[in-house]
């Protein structure tokens, strides 16, 4: 293994095999547009020739999980609504292996980068460009080289790169002085030299298929992490619901004997994980009786719920939990709420979870968010 190698191998904590290899080499200023043949999230399949009457082709790769690349997405569809009509065509490839990414890098986002991920992305913002699959081979993405989700290529009529770098100089919505991006379209439909031809890119890195260890690593960690369980007094669950902290909280009611819950708690430990670095907490309550409490703490170990507590609750009147957890909840478990700081529930859910619409309450809460 030669000494790049090792290189890459500490800055990303995990060995790099002799299959693997460093990040491709970006394409350069002056070369043609490599063909494709990826599928569309409309089910369609896309290659360069299905864009031949474009003026200009603007290739983003950009994916779903990334808070910078969400920030874009506005700016993208409002480029391709004001300079369609005149030529323009981007078109958007997601490059990252799903499996490399990280529950961890999800914290701004309520999905990850699946092909289905896309679909729901796509249909929620109303993409008005295609949104491209590359995750599986990540042939297309390895000739062209993105460092960065999002990362711009603009191609002119030729399909001869005259522009890449990033789509503008701040991802903060509403903040950006330099339009990088769309200078660049502007001159090439206006049949000029592009000014500015190659800028740096920022945002989430690539998450390519030989990075896939590093969630091995994290999820073996994450294993090894332990468990907490302790007993919840009628009190303890009025300060519970009263949330004097400074964060969003979700709590869950569950047991062990009941089917729903005993299926969601994987996602719901996922899901903790996804928020953990953000204003977030997670808390479970299970309803077991006490004398169970051994079982509870085997299948908590089992699920590695190493979550911000888990406990069990001491009285055996259904009424104590009944009366003091949420007014609105009539008694089936699973019970999952989101509790905002002063005890505003702001979210619930009764009988099992969607964690799509879980997730999305809890990114588009005005304590957490999508973007940096």
């Amino acid at each position: 293994m030669n000494k790049l190698c090792v290189l890459f191998a500490l800055v990303f904590f995990f060995q790099v095999s002799a299959q693997e290899k460093p990040n491709p080499e970006t394409l350069e200023i002056g070369a043609k547009a490599i063909d494709f043949n990826l599928k569309g999230v409309d089910g369609k399949m896309y290659s360069l020739d299905y864009f031949s009457d474009a003026k200009v082709l603007a290739i983003v790769f950009s994916a779903p999980h990334c808070p910078t690349a969400q920030a874009y997405e506005d700016r993208l569809i409002d480029m391709q609504s004001n300079f369609g009509a005149k030529g323009l065509q981007i078109v958007k490839i997601n490059p990252n292996y799903p499996e490399a990414v990280c529950l961890e890098e999800m914290g701004y986002s309520d999905m990850g980068d699946t092909f289905d991920d896309m679909v729901l992305r796509a249909k929620d913002k109303g993409y008005n460009f295609p949104f491209l699959y590359d995750g599986d081979t990540e042939e297309t993405s390895i000739a062209y080289g993105p460092v960065a989700t999002p990362h711009a290529f603009v191609f002119d009529e030729n399909r001869t790169l005259r522009y890449v770098g990033r789509i503008d100089d701040n991802e903060k919505i509403g903040a950006a002085e330099q339009h990088d991006m769309r200078n660049a379209i502007e001159a090439l439909l206006a049949g000029k030299e592009v000014a500015v031809k190659q800028t740096k890119t920022f945002g989430c890195s690539v998450k390519w298929k030989w990075k896939g260890n590093w969630r091995d690593k994290l999820d073996a960690d994450w294993a090894k992490k332990e468990v907490p369980l302790e007993d919840l007094s009628v009190e303890g669950l009025k300060e519970l619901m009263r949330n004097d902290s400074d964060k969003l909280r979700l709590i869950n009611v569950w047991a062990t004997w009941c089917g729903p819950c005993v299926a969601e708690f994987d996602e719901l430990v996922d899901t903790y994980r996804m928020y953990m670095g953000r204003d977030f907490e997670m808390i479970t309550i299970s309803t077991d009786r006490m004398d169970k409490k051994a079982k509870v703490q085997e299948f908590l170990q089992e699920k590695q719920a190493a979550i911000n507590n888990n406990y069990i609750f001491t009285s055996e009147k259904r009424d104590d939990l009944l009366n003091n957890f949420d007014p609105k909840w009539q008694g089936a478990i699973p019970h999952t709420v989101l509790v905002e700081p002063g005890g505003k529930i702001v979210y619930r859910s009764s009988g099992g979870l969607n964690f799509r619409e879980l997730r999305k309450a809890i990114v588009e809460n005005r304590m957490i968010g999508r973007y940096y």
